[in-house]
């Protein structure tokens, strides 16, 4: 990494602080991974901003502080199995990786799905299982999951990834209608119930069904 990014990427660890973001092993993740290594190559130089950016597939990259805020609010550790939706970049899922004992990520973009197994590999994360398929569904032969996160918006939570979370377990996601107000909701399973929390507003792509096999 050249000087110039290296200290925009401090600036941002410090904007990220400022943000509310107190967990100190998510904020010494994130420093720890080059953020221009899952964005176009002319983007590089605004990896470091707090800005959502484009990626392949009309998708995104998230902002960094969002990114930063779920990871918070997962409340991940070395002992949890996690299932992400949506791998996107594989940004996210490579902090996650970091934190946790597993993840298993699905992406239903034929394109992203695959450059995302290759960066997986330049970073020699083993404990990342991934999954060409419908987020949607989850992954059924997988659960029960410990966390889970999912990085596109619904108007309402699929009650089948609902079913997949453990008991004390904690889903993160963003729901709303396109174009209106979407906030990140929390999730905590307690026996046959769900506590919701509404937080911070978003704004993400839309949580689709379906597979697509071109960008």
């Amino acid at each position: 990494m050249n000087s110039n990014l290296e200290s925009k990427k401090n600036e941002l660890i410090e904007k990220l602080r400022a943000l509310g973001i107190v967990d100190e092993i998510v904020l010494s993740t994130i420093s720890s991974i080059a953020r221009e290594d899952f964005i176009p190559k002319y983007l590089r130089s605004q990896a470091y901003e707090n800005a959502a950016l484009p990626i392949e597939c009309e998708q995104t990259i998230s902002q960094p502080y969002i990114v930063a805020y779920m990871t918070q609010e997962l409340k991940v550790n070395k002992s949890h199995k996690v299932l992400e939706i949506g791998t996107g970049s594989g940004y996210q899922a490579v902090i996650l990786a970091k934190l946790c004992k597993r993840l298993f990520t699905i992406e239903r973009h034929l394109p992203l799905y695959t450059a995302a197994e290759e960066i997986f590999k330049k970073f020699r994360l083993f404990n990342i299982t991934t999954l060409f398929g419908n987020g949607i569904k989850g992954w059924k032969e997988q659960e029960p999951f410990d966390r889970i996160i999912v990085t596109a918006a619904g108007e309402d939570i699929p009650q089948k990834l609902l079913n997949q979370l453990k008991d004390g377990g904690i889903m993160v996601i963003p729901v709303g209608i396109q174009g209106k107000a979407q906030h990140i909701v929390r999730v905590t399973r307690r026996g046959g119930e769900f506590d919701f929390k509404t937080c911070v507003p978003v704004k993400f792509v839309p949580l689709l069904s379906g597979i697509v096999h071109s960008s």
